[in-house]
């Protein structure tokens, strides 16, 4: 009878002082309502401090098959299955700031902010997904448009290179993150952008959360390309929930280490600028206070926030994966273990909400998936009271308390890295019974943004080292398989009325506290 996996180690210090601190908060939440007043600006953040809005690619662009641009994974997903799209949407045209960009580009000005983050699409550089089949010029183009017109304007272009609209050639030539194929054409595609653009871009983020293109493209199906073990999850086409995901994973580090390794050898010097990676996790709160439970929250950060942070500090996967995973979890060689041990600049860090976390058993006779693979359960809602105030996701609870603990638990596991805010923010229902002037007053918004800020603020003060905040996101867009069902925006778009947009409450509330005295 083969062994049980030996159970994982206790839970650090670290962890169970973090959450020590984050019950015995009551002073805490008293002096941050203290300073939640009207006085609460960007005056409160040191002077260098970057706010900006993020958005990506596919979500925004739209124009696929304009310009030179190549079918990417995303593109047959949202066509080949509409189902699994809440509202049978996709981004075919989206927002359409292909044709729009500098009207975004104004909105993102006199909101005060300074700087934009977006995406680069892959399949609009190289159609194809390799050189082999040219570099797009007019893809090239229209980059260098949408750049030129940032810097024009006074804004710093945060440039992510990939997230997560793989070129469908490459999908279909040999798996695409599944293979080890797939980092020779990453780096490759990576260096045209740092040849084209990186004299005016100085910061690169390589992949926005390989967590959610992992876990929720290869485990739970739901993510393009799709892929997952049919029986275990749902209805999907041919997978391996428990392997894919990990192998799929293991790629995007091995590709992000080696662009670095090219950006710091031949482009930093000449081109100044920093480079990094975006993250993403959720805080766990043990539901009770007892030690299986905080052993259940450092298992859960393990498998969804050291997955990645890990590898990048300290040359390898947690001990917690190593252990349960076992075989299915893929080696780093010796080398490829230098490689990626410090490959960043920066971190950039994506967090939205928490989760209440407990233990389920360790067996050795459990579902070999990702889903199962921490022996952890979350959920909203602990004796009938959710964690926060519920939006219009599910997943989504309003836990601004969580960005200060994550940003601390990063600053004392992880030596302090240089992080940016990548993405926050909170949705809400696309209610289309609302007239214009109902549907523009997002209050929660308003809320969840300043208690976030806040509490970045506070993080900063006690040694976590935030350089920038960026909010998501700075129009409502095509969110993934929710579609056009909810938004994100602190700008309303018409999708009834040709995509017009208008800035909401929180839009005037940003104006309001970004404005420099």
């Amino acid at each position: 009878m083969a062994l049980p996996p030996p159970p994982p180690p206790p839970p650090s210090l670290l962890l169970l002082a973090l959450f020590l601190v984050a019950m015995s908060g009551s002073r805490q939440e008293g002096a941050l309502a203290r300073e939640s007043g009207a006085e609460f600006s960007r005056a409160a953040f040191p002077d260098e401090f970057i706010f900006g809005a993020a958005s990506s690619a596919y979500q925004y662009e739209g124009a696929v098959k304009e310009g030179g641009r190549g079918p990417s994974i995303w593109d047959t997903f949202t066509h080949k299955h509409p189902d699994k799209i809440a509202d049978k949407s996709n981004g075919d045209v989206a927002l359409d700031s292909y044709h729009r960009y500098k009207e975004d580009v104004k909105i993102v000005k006199e909101l005060g902010l300074d700087a934009y983050r977006f995406s680069i699409s892959w399949p609009r550089i190289l159609p194809n997904g390799s050189l082999s089949g040219g570099v797009n010029n007019e893809g090239v183009k229209y980059y260098n448009n949408l750049i030129n017109e940032l810097i024009s304007n006074g804004l710093k272009p945060f440039v992510t290179i990939f997230h997560w609209d793989l070129p469908q050639s490459l999908e279909d030539q040999y798996g695409g993150f599944l293979s080890s194929n797939i980092i020779n054409d990453y780096v490759d595609y990576a260096e045209v952008c740092f040849r084209e653009f990186g004299d005016r871009v100085k910061h690169w983020i390589t992949f926005n959360e390989p967590l959610i293109f992992s876990a929720m493209g290869y485990a739970s199906g739901t993510f393009a390309p799709g892929r997952c073990t049919p029986g275990i999850v749902g209805n999907c086409p041919t997978g391996d929930s428990g392997r894919e995901p990990y192998i799929v994973g293991h790629n995007m580090l091995l590709a992000h280490a080696a662009t670095v390794k090219l950006y710091k050898n031949k482009y930093q010097g000449p081109q100044m600028g920093k480079i990094g990676i975006t993250l993403t996790t959720k805080w766990f709160v043990p539901i009770f206070n007892t030690k299986t439970n905080y052993d259940a929250a450092e298992r859960a950060l393990d498998f969804a926030y050291g997955w990645f942070m890990e590898p990048l500090t300290q040359g390898d996967y947690p001990f917690n994966m190593r252990v349960l995973v076992g075989d299915r979890l893929p080696n780093f060689s010796k080398e490829q273990s230098e490689l990626v041990k410090g490959s960043f600049d920066f971190i950039g860090l994506n967090y939205y909400t928490a989760s209440y976390v407990y233990s389920t058993p360790i067996s050795n006779s459990a579902t070999k998936n990702y889903d199962a693979d921490s022996y952890t359960n979350t959920t909203g809602v602990r004796d009938g009271v959710p964690i926060g105030a519920a939006t219009a996701l599910s997943w989504l609870f309003v836990y601004p308390k969580g960005i200060r603990d994550l940003l601390l638990y990063t600053k004392t596991k992880y030596n302090n890295p240089v992080v940016y805010i990548t993405e926050n923010g909170v949705a809400e229902a696309n209610n289309g019974t609302l007239s214009l002037k109902e549907a523009l007053k997002d209050d929660t918004r308003i809320y969840y943004y300043r208690k976030h800020l806040l509490y970045v603020n506070k993080a900063i003060r006690e040694g976590a080292d935030v350089r920038g905040y960026f909010a998501w996101s700075l129009l409502d867009d095509f969110e993934w398989n929710s579609g056009y069902t909810i938004r994100f925006g602190i700008h309303y778009v018409d999708y009834k009325d040709g995509l017009k947009r208008y800035p909401k409450k929180s839009a005037y509330w940003f104006r309001k506290f970004l404005k420099r005295t």
